[in-house]
């Protein structure tokens, strides 16, 4: 008689890239020499009184149920997790930790370990009945903090390289964060985060315009998925979390572009 159906095991895609294009190397030079020449300048700033965004972005896809530390230990859990570490890397003040604690949501306060420099939170889901512990390592922007990059990026699977959308040196200064996480880990999916969109949509219509196509250039310099974010109004932040687990459990699933200037970018 026939077998009865079985589940695929979730399993890791053989298929990542593993290292960058040939001409990324080249193509992110050039973005150096062209903005080197003049000393970055932060955007115009956000009137104090601008009302904030009210766009909500909904994630669609694969089901991903959060599951609380408490559950695994419970239930004896532990061992059937599949433990993934991600690195965060950008300048100070521009985000990280809000983006980080709106994604952990009810997990922070029995996930979180926090040191000067460095900052850990964990994200436990339920992904197609796989238990998938992501341990998200936060690294500070001031230069101390950069010791710490060779343990936060060693194994990671996924670095996320974010900016402050609107300060043109946060961006700039991505190159820097790149090439250091690039020493330890040649492996890891790049990811750009642009954050503060709610702050972003309130600048004139033709500076978010060149913005956007500034943000686009780099991340194609970084072979990296362009994702523009708000941890106030969580736009992006769960979706740029699915897009690493799908690419990661090569998963049916594709985030859609969207390069409609006004709206939060992404761009692949």
């Amino acid at each position: 008689m026939p077998q009865p159906c079985r589940k695929q095991p979730l399993r890791l895609s053989v298929k990542r890239q593993t290292a960058l294009k040939r001409h990324a190397g080249q193509f992110l030079d050039s973005i150096l020499a062209c903005y080197s020449s003049t000393k970055p300048k932060a955007y115009p700033a956000v009137p104090d009184d601008a009302t904030a965004a009210s766009t909500v972005v909904e994630d669609a896809g694969f089901a991903a149920e959060t599951l609380t530390p408490s559950v695994c230990h419970d239930h004896g859990l532990d061992k059937d997790l599949v433990s993934l570490k991600i690195s965060l890397l950008g300048d100070s003040q521009i985000g990280k930790t809000s983006f980080l604690v709106k994604y952990v949501g009810n997990e922070l306060d029995e996930g979180r370990s926090e040191q000067t420099g460095l900052n850990l939170m964990d994200k436990t889901l339920l992904v197609r009945g796989a238990r998938i512990s992501y341990s998200i390592w936060e690294v500070g922007g001031d230069k101390k903090s950069q010791d710490y990059i060779p343990t936060a990026c060693k194994d990671s699977v996924a670095i996320l390289f974010m900016f402050d959308l609107t300060s043109r040196r946060t961006l700039t200064g991505i190159v820097k964060w790149y090439r250091q996480a690039r020493k330890y880990n040649q492996r890891a999916i790049p990811v750009l985060v642009g954050t503060k969109f709610d702050d972003f949509i309130q600048l004139p219509i033709d500076l978010q315009w060149a913005i956007a196509n500034e943000a686009r250039a780099y991340a194609k310099a970084l072979n990296a998925t362009l994702f523009f974010s708000s941890s106030t109004y969580n736009i992006n932040v769960n979706k740029i979390f699915k897009f690493i687990t799908a690419k990661l459990f090569d998963l049916p699933w594709t985030v859609e572009r969207n390069l409609t200037v006004g709206e939060p970018i992404i761009d692949f």
